[in-house]
């Protein structure tokens, strides 16, 4: 069985922000697959997707920071600058983090771990709405 569903995320500011419910929330579907895998692909090439520590905030800001540090903005040998200095270092880490996840399901539930969470790694300013894509291949109840 095949399922899939495009997600609009609410605008977030520049950093790395637990999404793991809005997209719990937005595939209501999952609860019908016993076993299966989960993709979920972001449509961006300035935001990027990851697995990481969902309890404490302190993670997501020093990802946050370390970031910054080893992609910096206006660096003298940037070429592309046309949509601001946050665009170019946006795509650096874009490429880094990576676009997409596959996420095991078991027994209707994203099959994470005790302290896993799904970010979605804002890398802009002002990066406005996400589009997320999540398709689901897997065995159903039904």
């Amino acid at each position: 069985m095949w399922f899939q569903k495009e997600l609009l995320l609410k605008p977030r500011p520049r950093g790395f922000h637990l999404i793991t419910d809005e997209i719990i929330l937005g595939i209501s579907q999952l609860k019908n697959f016993k076993v299966g895998i989960a993709n979920i692909f972001i449509k961006h090439t300035s935001a990027s997707l990851s697995i990481n520590e969902n309890a404490s905030p302190d993670v997501r800001r020093d990802l946050e920071t370390h970031f910054n540090k080893y992609v910096p903005e206006n660096a003298s040998y940037y070429e592309h600058r046309f949509e601001g200095s946050d665009d170019m270092p946006a795509h650096i880490k874009s490429s880094i983090l990576g676009a997409s996840l596959n996420i095991p399901i078991k027994e209707g539930q994203l099959n994470l771990g005790t302290w896993q969470g799904i970010y979605l790694c804002e890398h802009r300013n002002q990066g406005g709405s996400r589009k997320i894509v999540v398709t689901i291949s897997g065995e159903t109840y039904e």
